[in-house]
């Protein structure tokens, strides 16, 4: 299926970075996370909300190893694509393209994102919401917060949580999620929740867990918010000379700020083709 394959190669260049261990130069995690909600409450958060979050939590171990131990940094991209695109996840697409044709076409044109990519991202993170994350978020947030690696980025994502909690878009009993903090149907960290989740629906609620419009529009608002071009597609799978290859050397541009993917140098189509790239299937 076309969606599936545009959206697995997402993961195309991705680089394996290993993780360092769990030592932390900030020492006991209790005492951490007692300034912690010092700063919380510096920072404007309500003291309730931020005791009620922040308090009788212990590390997670199995989180760090999950985080040096991502599939996206370790296997190849045929690998990963072997994993993803199954002829069970290839007809449940199909499906659900059917099943939700109207609602799909409604947020395609009011965002200006093709549904294809709309379905494709909704299967790769949670196979149409048939995976349910049940990790405890803050919890895990906190573990990888007070690991040294990306430490404040981290900790932004219990800020934002804490937010999320205090501004009653989700409630305690629901903070579950992926091992690193991912939320709902797909799968946004906190803070992409608060930039970019949507109520398509008009409910007054920004529903990424349950409510299929509200999943759609917030996909779709994630992609048009980070420069999203209708009248483009993303991209295509290429041959490219082995020369080539070797004279572009490594990739040294991140992709995005906090993503580990890297493209080469920039150029415009027909500089590709003058340089002998060419599409899957020999054409220009």
């Amino acid at each position: 299926m076309y969606s599936l394959l545009a959206a697995v190669t997402f993961v195309l260049y991705f680089l394996w970075m290993p993780g360092n261990t769990c030592a932390n130069p900030k020492g006991d995690f209790q005492n951490w996370l007692q300034s912690l909600r010092a700063e919380a409450i510096q920072r404007g958060h309500r003291p309730d909300i931020v005791h009620q979050l922040l308090t009788n939590i212990k590390p997670n171990r199995r989180v760090i190893k999950r985080d040096q131990n991502q599939a996206e940094f370790k296997l190849s991209l045929s690998s990963y694509m072997s994993r993803v695109i199954t002829p069970t996840n290839i007809r449940t697409g199909r499906q659900k393209a059917t099943d939700h044709h109207d609602l799909l076409a409604a947020v395609s044109e009011k965002y200006g994102v093709q549904y294809r990519f709309i379905l494709a991202i909704w299967g790769i993170e949670t196979r149409y919401g048939a995976v349910e994350a049940n990790v405890p978020i803050i919890p895990a947030l906190a573990t990888l917060a007070f690991d040294s690696r990306r430490s404040t980025f981290f900790k932004n994502q219990l800020f934002a949580v804490i937010k999320m909690v205090s501004q009653g878009y989700v409630d305690v009993a629901s903070l579950f999620g992926s091992w690193a903090g991912a939320m709902g149907q797909p799968q946004f960290i906190p803070s992409s929740y608060l930039a970019f989740a949507q109520d398509f629906d008009g409910d007054g609620r920004r529903d990424i867990w349950n409510n299929t419009g509200d999943i759609f529009a917030s996909i779709a608002n994630y992609l048009r918010k980070n420069g999203w071009t209708a009248d483009q597609t993303w991209g295509r799978e290429v041959k490219v000379p082995r020369k080539l290859i070797v004279e572009l050397g490594k990739p040294g541009v991140r992709a995005a700020p906090g993503c580990r993917a890297r493209t080469s140098i920039r150029k415009h189509l027909s500089e590709w083709q003058t340089l002998g790239v060419r599409r899957i299937n020999g054409s220009n």
